[in-house]
């Protein structure tokens, strides 16, 4: 007599309920892991532009800023952050972006429902030639969550960026 392999139904319920607890504690899990990914994704953007800012303006011993942007070609003013920015050679030193002037990167909206606020600076952060910063400030990064997620940049007058995790949102 030849023996029929395959799965019992019961074999096949009590692996479809252990899948279905599996899933139910990975899930949320997942979708926290993913916030905080996007969130510390978007502050090492955020410190990787000041800091290339700032080696530009040392090496080519000139302004170079950090300006609010939500079309990634110009100053758009404002202080929304989160709608993106860009860096610029400031060739003649007045603080404003001019249509003859260099963008050296460009940085798209933040996605996520995340929000950039600045705490000094609203428009613009500048280093002059020697990678000085011209203002100090700094700037949390939070998302839709409330609590002890958020993530804190913090900008010294020598042009330290210094980061802080676990900033109330």
């Amino acid at each position: 007599m030849k023996k029929n392999s395959g799965f019992t139904l019961l074999e096949l319920i009590i692996t479809v309920a252990l899948v279905s607890i599996v899933m139910a504690i990975a899930i949320p899990s997942m979708t926290t892991f993913n916030q905080n990914d996007r969130l510390v994704t978007n502050i090492n953007t955020l410190i990787g532009h000041l800091a290339y800012a700032r080696s530009e303006a040392v090496k080519r011993s000139q302004q170079v800023s950090i300006c609010v942007s939500n079309d990634a070609a110009t100053c758009t003013g404002g202080n929304n952050w989160e709608d993106g920015w860009i860096v610029y050679i400031d060739a003649d030193g007045s603080n404003t972006f001019d249509a003859a002037e260099e963008v050296l990167r460009a940085q798209q909206a933040l996605t996520g429902n995340q929000t950039l606020t600045p705490t000094t600076f609203a428009t613009q952060v500048t280093y002059d030639y020697r990678g000085f910063a011209t203002s100090t400030g700094s700037f949390q990064l939070c998302d839709n969550r409330t609590g002890p997620y958020g993530k804190t940049i913090t900008i010294s007058n020598t042009g330290r960026v210094r980061f802080q995790d676990g900033s109330a949102c």
